[in-house]
């Protein structure tokens, strides 16, 4: 079990520019630009490990949606081969 340091975890990694909109602080997981948001949506501050949680519940959470909404699921994939098509 790892020790909670407020110091440690308030402060996320430093952010690496994707795109004009899209950071990176954690591997694999990308934001929108926080920048391009203060002006209309108060900016909070979430514990290193509370966006780790939600990151690692994301794909859950989305079959869960999945399961007991969606009549059918259509890959994001197969859209883009039909635009192409």
């Amino acid at each position: 079990m790892s020790g909670y340091r407020h110091s440690e975890q308030s402060r996320a990694p430093e952010a690496r520019q994707i795109t004009e909109v899209a950071i990176e602080r954690f591997d694999d997981v990308f934001e929108v630009d926080p920048r391009l948001m203060t002006a209309h949506v108060m900016q909070q501050v979430f514990p290193n490990w509370d966006t780790l949680r939600i990151v690692a519940s994301r794909h859950d959470h989305l079959e869960w949606m999945h399961r007991h909404w969606a009549g059918t699921v259509v890959s994001a994939q197969a859209l883009l081969d039909e635009i192409d098509d």
